[in-house]
């Protein structure tokens, strides 16, 4: 099954419900990519061996991998970098995550500066691109086991919103302007 995402709702409640529209607002997979945001299904029983996996990585270059537990009993600080993860900002980085086990959310910005909710579970790899707005929680299952890839020396730095001036973003909206034809809306 792909993956599941949607437009949210406004409210301020816990970040970790799904925030679903009412009705509920679907996003295709068309949608995400025309954004920037790649998906992949693959097998996490096996990743360790999995050929798909090491095509992707091989393909565009991820040479650095690591695993990530994000759950109260196995992270220091555990709900102040919940609430760092969950601040809006950008990397100059791909930022590539397989799910392998649990689930949560990555939210990003679509071209009208709405917010659209991706719900990855175990054999979920995405990739949002450099320069997009997003945030990330967990869902109220409060576990997550992430491989995290990256292309070289990892970076990890967040660039908290605004961002329009960071080299990363003005290469994003103007990607995303050439694919479309249609500019980025401003904020």
């Amino acid at each position: 099954m792909a993956i599941e995402a949607w437009f949210m709702d406004d409210s301020n409640e816990d970040p970790r419900l799904p925030h679903q529209t009412n009705p509920k607002h679907s996003v295709s997979l068309h949608q995400l990519s025309e954004l920037g945001v790649l998906y992949w299904k693959l097998n996490q029983n096996i990743y360790e061996e999995d050929q798909e996996l090491n095509k992707i990585r091989e393909t565009r270059g991820y040479n650095y991998m690591d695993i990530l537990d994000l759950c109260p009993e196995k992270v220091v600080n555990y709900e102040e970098k919940l609430k760092n993860f969950y601040t809006e900002h950008i990397h100059q980085d791909e930022e590539i995550r397989y799910c392998l086990e649990g689930s949560g959310y990555f939210d990003v910005r679509d071209k009208e500066d709405r917010w659209i909710r991706i719900w990855i579970k175990a054999g979920d790899l995405i990739i949002l691109p450099a320069g997009i707005y997003h945030r990330f929680t967990l869902d109220t299952s409060n576990y997550v086991k992430l491989m995290r890839l990256f292309m070289g020396e990892p970076v990890w730095t967040a660039y908290n919103r605004p961002q329009e001036e960071n080299p990363a973003r003005k290469e994003y909206i103007k990607s995303l302007t050439e694919k479309t034809g249609v500019p980025l809306a401003a904020h």
